[in-house]
């Protein structure tokens, strides 16, 4: 089967949706981030990610500006409402020449829980990768311990893939990698159930949903 030409790696662009907005990492997401990641149950969150909790704000930064020296591509995930950072995602494995992209880098702080922000930053990078780039392939990872993180990448849409046994070590332990991915085939039946689920009319006055997201 023949396929289209490689295709562009994602640029520092911003990516504006209704609940959140991602904007290239830069110093002055720092003292947010720094804020977020310390406040109290901040640090659990950096559990199954490749680093810990910052402890200054000199740290936050210089965290940024190495993740802005390295291949992968991070941004800052704005909540539109407070105008603050609240989280951290990025752009991985990036390959153009297989049109085939990772998100990874995750943190969603505690200020994103149990609200629409998380989704819709996982569906601005989807949407931009499918729709805008004109990728095959958008693939998801994590621990395999981490069942919150594996069940999230079922409900965003993403299908499991296998296990890659022994796959890292990870702050001094064995890391056993779950490997999920959404195709470019079923791509417009999820973004449709995004789009569904993002609408306002199916969230209350008080910001709750009226519905699930049913992507499969």
């Amino acid at each position: 089967m023949s396929v289209s030409p490689a295709k562009s790696a994602p640029q520092a662009i911003v990516l504006d949706g209704r609940f959140v907005r991602l904007e290239p990492f830069h110093a002055r997401h720092a003292a947010d981030l720094f804020a977020v990641s310390t406040m109290p149950g901040g640090a659990e969150r950096y559990r199954w990610l490749f680093s810990h909790a910052p402890t200054s704000l000199a740290e936050m930064e210089t965290r940024i500006v190495d993740a802005n020296a390295g291949a992968d591509r991070y941004v800052a995930v704005i909540d539109k409402a407070s105008g603050k950072a609240v989280g951290q995602q990025a752009w991985m494995r990036i390959a153009p020449q297989h049109a085939s992209i990772e998100i990874g880098g995750v943190y969603w702080g505690l200020p994103m829980a149990r609200s629409p922000l998380a989704t819709e930053a996982l569906f601005l990078f989807a949407r931009h990768a499918f729709d805008d780039l004109g990728y095959r392939r958008f693939e998801w990872k994590c621990n395999n311990n981490n069942e919150p993180s594996k069940a999230a990448a079922l409900r965003f849409g993403f299908q499991y893939e296998g296990l890659f046994r022994q796959d890292l070590i990870i702050k001094g332990e064995s890391r056993d990698t779950a490997w999920f991915s959404i195709i470019d085939s079923e791509w417009p039946a999820i973004r449709a159930e995004y789009e569904r689920w993002l609408a306002p009319d199916n969230f209350d006055a008080a910001g709750m949903q009226k519905s699930k997201l049913v992507t499969r």
